[in-house]
C-alpha cells in the first residue's frame, strides 16, 4: 500500500526549514513534501506582490512537478489559510487539511494591527535574536520578506478568501488546530469556523502558544498521524 503524501506549508516569515523535526517524526508513515512559498526561504520572489492566492498557486505548481493528486495539507499560521484556499478551490487535489495557529478572522483593524508588528527598525531593536533568525532563514532579504508580507495583511483585511461562503464550499475533512496560550488566534474564531465545516473538527493543543519555535514537533505529529489515518479511512 502506498503511504500517504504530506504537504506541509509554512507560515507568514517562515520556511520549509523550520519543519526538518516534523518532516523526520512524519517520515516513516508518510511521503513528506514541503516548499517555500515564494519570496521566503530558498524560494526567489516573483515580479507580484505577496498574496495568498499567489501562494496556492505555488503549492499547485509543486503538485503538478511531482504529480500528486489526492494530497493531505498541514498547514501553520499562514500556511493553514492557504491550505484551507485550495481545498475551498481545488476539491478534487485536496484530501485533507489540518491546521494550527491559523487566523481566520480578517478585518482592516485586525490586518492593521498585524502589520504594525512586522516593523523592521523596531524588530532590530528590541528583538535583535529574531531579526538574526529571520536573516538566516531568508538569504533574499528577510527586510522585504516583512515589507511584502504587511502589504499582504492589508490586502486581506479588505479581501479575506475564508468567510462563510468559501469554508461551507470545503468538503474535505479538516481539523483546525489552536493552541490554548495563542495570542495572535483566538479559539472562538476557530470554534466559528470549525462549525461552517461539513467535515470539521477542532483540536486545542495544551501549553501552546504562536510561535512555531515553541510548539512541540512530536505533539504535532502525532496530531497528523491520527488525523490522516481516520481521514483515509
Amino acid at each position: 500500500m502506498t503511504a500517504p503524501h504530506v504537504l506541509l506549508l509554512h507560515g507568514a516569515l517562515g520556511a520549509s526549514i523550520q519543519f526538518l523535526p516534523l518532516e523526520a517524526r512524519l517520515g516513516d508513515r508518510f511521503r513528506v513534501h514541503t516548499l517555500d512559498f515564494e519570496g521566503h526561504g530558498s524560494s526567489p520572489v516573483r515580479t507580484r506582490p505577496f498574496r495568498i492566492g499567489h501562494f496556492a498557486e505555488n503549492v499547485v505548481e509543486l503538485l503538478d512537478r511531482e504529480r500528486l493528486d489526492h494530497v493531505h495539507l498541514f498547514g501553520y499560521s499562514m500556511g493553514g489559510y492557504v491550505a484551507l484556499h485550495l481545498a475551498a478551490t481545488l476539491p478534487d487535489r485536496i484530501a485533507s487539511v489540518a491546521t494550527l495557529a491559523t487566523k481566520l478572522q480578517w478585518d482592516p483593524e485586525t490586518a492593521a494591527r498585524e502589520s504594525r508588528l512586522l516593523d523592521v527598525a523596531r524588530i532590530r531593536e528590541r528583538v535583535p535574536h529574531f531579526a538574526a533568525a529571520l536573516a538566516e532563514r531568508h538569504p533574499g532579504g528577510w527586510e522585504s520578506v516583512l515589507a511584502r508580507t504587511s502589504e499582504m495583511l492589508q490586502d486581506l483585511g479588505e479581501k479575506p478568501l475564508l468567510g462563510e461562503e468559501a469554508l461551507g464550499r470545503i468538503t474535505a475533512p479538516v481539523r483546525l488546530g489552536v493552541g490554548d496560550r495563542d495570542t495572535t488566534v483566538s479559539l472562538a474564531e476557530c470554534a466559528a469556523a470549525y462549525r461552517g465545516l461539513a467535515k470539521g473538527e477542532l483540536e486545542v493543543f495544551p501549553r501552546t502558544a504562536h510561535p512555531w519555535e515553541t510548539i512541540s514537533s512530536d505533539r504535532v505529529a502525532r496530531s497528523i498521524e491520527e488525523f490522516v489515518g481516520a481521514a483515509g479511512k
